[in-house]
């Protein structure tokens, strides 16, 4: 039985199955995004979901969905689903599924009457386009089936309305057709691997409406244009394959292709094959470089995320290559700000101050997989130049003070994970000695240190030696107060008292700054008032301005960002505290906080884990649909987990 599988009695509720999507994606950015049953319920799904680089920089939608109707003895049976205004749905194909699985590609069955079909879904790895196989499992009598294609070309961004300016032109093309509706996008191929025959019937369907959109207090409705049709017959036990791309396809081939993609994903069969096969959705591959997406649908590749996310992504899967393919590109994005160059590479927020010593954290994660040897040969140079730099005062926002910690000014712009911002200005203006920088700045002068007693630069040693036991000595007495825990962040004799989860990682790292009993005290803190089954809260609930729901228009998301919302991969940083502070007792503690994670597999977005939970029960999953960071962080732990119950 399939790990990732749905039965009739929950797809056929449109309560319980509308809520959960289903995303795959290839090597490109592109992806497939809709719900288990086949319903669009946000302006992101789409079958396939394309970069148009000549346009912009988004995604666009250019194939919205695809009906298929199952016909016998003249009688049409609609599978698909759409949701129009006033809470209608249409037609309502959701009833003759029998069950859902994702074992290695979204999979579902119908039955209508004898007739029993299976749709199986993928994506192909290193082309722009989404192959779908429908398979007669049984048929009693002559059976037709029809795919109605609904087309949209929009960015995601946007909707698409009935218009004049539609180009309805269409090309025959090897057993299907080629159409673009608008100047500028590329044209789509829509190719079946047996001969059919394409009815153009050119009609708009109006009022599509996305309860996701509503949701977040966003514009919901559109319209779809639809070209027509393609019809064909089916015998018992044949498999068709329908493939959509911005390419033509030897259609002969079809058949082998599903096969081949098919095989080549990772079976979902237990929990941490199921991360793994979310991890492979972030790193995406553009004009000859490697990157990591924040998350999906809308995210790009931000600095820190991905430096964050890369460890976890990658070596807990011993992909190493795959790292150090990634770390290329953010090689490049480094050395370019450093010198001061424009980025040639498509890297975003690098020029925040704790970004850099997140890559210093990333380079110690591949010397503790492979080999210190290793990291020195691969990124000494790299972690050489960033140190010297940054203590030679050559970031603007980044400055070494007297007392040897870290201080940065974010009044008036968010420079920290924490960014989100009204009216220009960060809701939370986190500045001066900020805690999570400073535990970054001490982790990264121990680490380069420790590189330089290997490659025996005696000089910089002691430099660095020096400059990490002023840090440590500066940091408890700065940040750690009379209650036992640590202040998020100290500006002109002012400590802000607020208990947030940035204090976790002075413990976490694999170098604090913190004796064992302050560590002990912190983590105390985080148990008590942070830690949640879905992720540690952005703010204690002790704490003025709690807002845990992360619901509502955009203004009141943003105030409710980091008040309270809970992240999963703060909370990896914490079980990765509390298996180095209390060893082999916690290792029950930090198995049981796991299943609130393999819980979520389930909801939401299926096989993955979504950005953040609301801070108070249920915990329900929010924003961004697969988030880098949180999977990652969950990777880490159940490895590091597995390394502690060998040990």
């Amino acid at each position: 039985m399939s790990y990732l599988r749905f039965d009739k009695t929950l797809m056929t509720n449109l309560r319980e199955s509308l809520p959960k999507e289903v995303l795959r994606s290839n090597r490109s950015g592109a992806y497939s995004c809709t719900t288990i049953v086949d319903c669009n319920t946000r302006k992101y799904h789409g079958l396939l979901v394309v970069p148009v680089p000549e346009l912009d920089d988004e995604n666009h939608v250019l194939l919205s969905s695809l009906d298929a109707t199952v016909i016998q003895h003249g009688a049409e049976f609609n599978l698909g689903l759409h949701k129009y205004n006033g809470d209608n749905f249409s037609p309502r194909g959701h009833k003759y599924i029998r069950e859902f699985d994702s074992l290695q590609v979204p999979t579902t069955i119908y039955r209508v009457g004898g007739v029993i079909l299976k749709r199986e879904q993928m994506f192909q790895h290193f082309e722009n386009r989404i192959i779908i196989r429908y398979t007669l499992v049984d048929a009693h009598s002559e059976t037709t089936l029809r795919l109605q294609p609904f087309l949209a070309f929009r960015s995601v961004r946007e909707f698409t309305h009935e218009n004049a300016g539609v180009n309805r032109n269409y090309d025959l093309v090897q057993n299907g057709i080629s159409t673009c509706m608008y100047k500028g996008y590329p044209t789509l191929f829509m190719q079946i691997n047996k001969e059919n025959e394409f009815v153009f019937r050119p009609d708009w369907y109006r009022g599509l409406e996305y309860p996701k959109e509503q949701e977040r207090g966003y514009a919901s409705t559109e319209d779809l244009y639809v070209p027509g049709y393609f019809e064909f017959n089916i015998k018992k036990g044949e498999s068709v394959v329908f493939a959509a791309g911005l390419e033509e396809i030897n259609t002969d081939t079809l058949a082998e292709l599903a096969d081949f993609e098919v095989s080549v994903r990772t079976p979902r069969d237990n929990f941490y094959n199921t991360l793994v096969n979310s991890a492979h959705q972030f790193i995406i591959h553009r004009k000859h470089e490697d990157y990591v997406l924040a998350g999906y649908p809308w995210f790009k590749c931000r600095a820190r995320d991905m430096f964050v996310s890369l460890p976890g992504l990658t070596l807990t899967n011993n992909e190493v290559e795959k790292f150090e393919a990634v770390m290329k590109t953010a090689e490049k994005a480094i050395r370019e700000f450093i010198n001061g160059e424009p980025l040639t590479v498509s890297v975003t927020e690098i020029e925040h101050p704790d970004v850099l010593l997140w890559a210093v954290w990333c380079i110690q994660q591949y010397a503790n997989f492979v080999s210190t040897e290793k990291c020195i040969e691969k990124y000494g140079h790299l972690l050489w130049d960033i140190m010297e730099w940054l203590r030679a005062g050559g970031h603007p926002n980044f400055k070494v003070e007297e007392n040897g910690l870290v201080s940065c000014e974010g009044r008036d712009k968010a420079v920290t994970w924490m960014n989100s911002t009204a009216g220009g200005r960060p809701i939370v203006p986190r500045t001066g000695f900020i805690v999570e920088i400073n535990a970054l700045w001490y982790n990264a002068l121990m680490f380069s240190a420790e590189v330089c007693r290997i490659m025996k630069d005696k000089a910089f040693i002691s430099q660095l030696e020096t400059a990490a036991q002023r840090c440590a000595d500066s940091f408890a007495p700065m940040f750690f107060n009379e209650y036992g825990y640590l202040c998020d962040y100290c500006v002109d004799g002012y400590r802000n008292y607020d208990v947030r989860p940035n204090m976790v990682f002075a413990v976490a790292f694999d170098y604090s700054p913190l004796d064992h009993k302050q560590r002990k005290s912190v983590l105390d803190y985080c148990t008590k008032e942070l830690i949640t089954p879905k992720g540690m809260r952005s703010l204690s609930p002790k704490s003025h301005g709690y807002n845990p729901m992360y619901v509502g228009p955009q203004v009141q998301r943003d105030y409710a960002y980091h008040q309270g919302t809970a992240w999963p991969w703060l909370a990896a940083f914490y079980m990765e505290a509390c298996l180095k502070v209390f060893k082999l007792s916690k290792l029950s503690y930090v198995d049981r906080l796991l299943v609130g994670y393999e819980e979520e597999l389930f909801y939401h977005c299926i096989g993955t884990i979504p950005e953040l939970f609301d801070g108070n029960p249920p915990f329900h999953g929010r924003g961004a649909i697969s988030f880098a960071m949180n999977v990652s962080g969950i990777m880490r732990i159940v490895k590091l987990l597995d390394k502690y119950n060998n040990e």
